[in-house]
């Protein structure tokens, strides 16, 4: 007749010992060896404590339509310049040029965030100028929601010079947020939520953009225009206006931050876990194989 096994279950055995024994000292060695190396050793494996983390976030990108254009049109000095601020316009006296501006903002995927910026500006240039170098200064509204709030204005600075005169220069970037140190987990950050270009100042010095670019690189945060490969184009026709096209883009970004204190526990607890898993395994074999074979005297 064959036999089945219908049901099992394990049996639990006791040990009893009094306080002052080596029963009772040898538990108390073994809990130590358990619970203490597992902590020592993810501690020197370096990261235990989660310093910094990242995540991604689509930025909410508007362009202010705030712009400052100064093109070189020679080797003594000579040069055309426009901005959208009338105070900086009217120190420009008969190097002002007016250009025609076209700007256009799409968003592709329709989520409501912007998701390029298209610009076009054509500069009128009188008889004989020609057109060697260009920079261009473009504002925008820049802002992040998904941890830290942060609302701050922020610039694409584009240059460019060739020692050949040029028809029209194209660019096509991304607009690349920069951090020196990373954001809070949580909280409203506005101290960037100022004008690049003091636009209300009558002073020269306002506008100068070695000034305008000293003072924005020390901030924490930043956004540079990411653009490898701008085209110069050579050959303009005889009264045409110098051509600047744009594309820019607003990437997702990989924004670095600071974690609060539940997820640095969470971090930590998870490594130490991993580790304690082993030592208790193990311990508990040395445990069973001790008392059962009562190799510790009471």
């Amino acid at each position: 007749m064959a036999f089945y096994e219908v049901y099992s279950h394990p049996a639990l055995i006791r040990y009893r010992s009094s306080v002052c024994t080596r029963a009772t000292l040898f538990v108390l060695i073994v809990f130590g060896l358990t619970y203490i190396p597992p902590l020592l050793i993810a501690y020197r494996s370096q990261g235990f404590w989660l310093k910094r983390s990242t995540y991604e976030e689509q930025p909410v990108v508007q362009f202010q339509y705030q712009m400052l254009m100064i093109g070189a049109t020679g080797t003594a000095g000579e040069f055309v310049a426009w901005s959208t601020f009338p105070n900086f316009n009217r120190l420009l006296g008969n190097n002002l040029r007016i250009p025609s501006v076209s700007v256009r903002e799409e968003d592709s995927n329709q989520d409501g965030k912007s998701d390029r910026l298209s610009l076009q500006l054509a500069v009128p240039l009188k008889a004989g100028e020609q057109i060697y170098s260009i920079q261009l200064l473009l504002i925008f509204s820049y802002q992040l929601f998904r941890m830290s709030t942060v609302v701050m204005q922020s610039l694409a600075f584009i240059q460019h010079s060739s020692s050949v005169p040029g028809s029209q220069l194209f660019i096509s970037g991304d607009l690349t947020l920069h951090q020196r140190t990373p954001l809070p987990h949580r909280g409203l950050h506005t101290a960037y939520n100022v004008s690049v270009v003091d636009g209300a100042s009558p002073f020269a010095s306002a506008y100068d953009l070695t000034n305008i670019i000293r003072a924005y690189q020390e901030r924490n945060l930043t956004t540079h225009l990411s653009c490898p490969a701008p085209v110069w184009i050579v050959g303009r026709a005889v009264n045409a206006p110098f051509q600047i096209n744009a594309e820019i883009r607003y990437p997702v970004e990989s924004v670095s931050y600071r974690p609060g204190f539940w997820e640095v526990i969470k971090f930590a607890w998870i490594q130490y876990i991993s580790v304690l898993l082993v030592f208790l395994w193990l311990f508990n074999r040395i445990q069973t194989f001790v008392f059962q074979n009562q190799n510790i005297s009471q």
